[in-house]
């Protein structure tokens, strides 16, 4: 049976947008991590600490990257130089959509409003929705809603603007532990797991598994 929601909803970098950052910590470091091993170790710390200093009290995301950049290095016993959150941070506006989204996402917008959900600030998320091309209804940043997913308060701050419930979206993305969790404990019982291998499958959390955005469309019977 084909979903009916009244808004389509979306995370925006790793489920739309390429997310880079990953790549660019790779670059920066590779004169001070001596072998693949070590960097795939430094990689992984700082993707964790990322997650860990959004839990908090909202803080600008420059101030999300540098800290969690400053304790991996700590951990890792990696010299931290304070050129290097400029670097990766500098990387975002760059950032472009995967290649199996602007179609699919024109196609869906046809037929149904699209909203973002992004942990970006203002002045950055421009830039990815242009690169998008698709048509949005509302784009909600965590600087708007003062907290950062996977935080309840980001989803309330889009529900409420949007004055709609969380059984009237179909949330979308490629995380559980930033979207889907939270999703799934707020009642939001239409779900869109984008399956890009940034973490498994897990069923419990009662989502609609899609490779990409292309299986969007089909679980909207479109």
């Amino acid at each position: 049976m084909a979903l009916s929601p009244k808004y389509i909803t979306f995370d925006c970098y790793g489920t739309l947008i390429y997310f880079e950052m990953a790549p660019a910590a790779r670059r920066i470091y590779a004169d001070r991590v001596p072998d693949t091993a070590a960097m795939d170790a430094f990689v992984r710390d700082f993707s964790a600490y990322r997650l860990d200093e959004v839990l908090g009290p909202w803080k600008p995301y420059h101030d999300v990257v540098e800290n969690a950049l400053r304790r991996t290095c700590r951990n890792q016993g990696v010299e931290y130089r304070d050129s290097d959150v400029e670097q990766v941070y500098a990387d975002i506006p760059n950032w472009g959509p995967h290649p199996d989204v602007v179609e699919p996402l024109k196609r869906v917008a046809a037929e149904f409003p699209l909203v973002i959900l992004s942990n970006s600030m203002v002045d950055l998320i421009p830039h990815a929705v242009k690169a998008l091309e698709a048509p949005f209804h509302a784009v909600y940043t965590a600087e708007a809603a003062q907290a950062y997913k996977p935080r309840m308060q980001a989803f309330e701050f889009m529900f409420d603007s949007l004055n709609c419930n969380p059984e009237d979206v179909l949330h979308c993305s490629s995380s559980f532990r930033y979207d889907l969790m939270t999703a799934y404990d707020m009642g939001v019982t239409m779900k869109a797991f984008v399956n890009r291998g940034h973490e498994p499958l897990n069923s419990y959390y009662e989502v609609n598994e899609i490779p990409d955005i292309s299986g969007l469309p089909g679980l909207l019977g479109l």
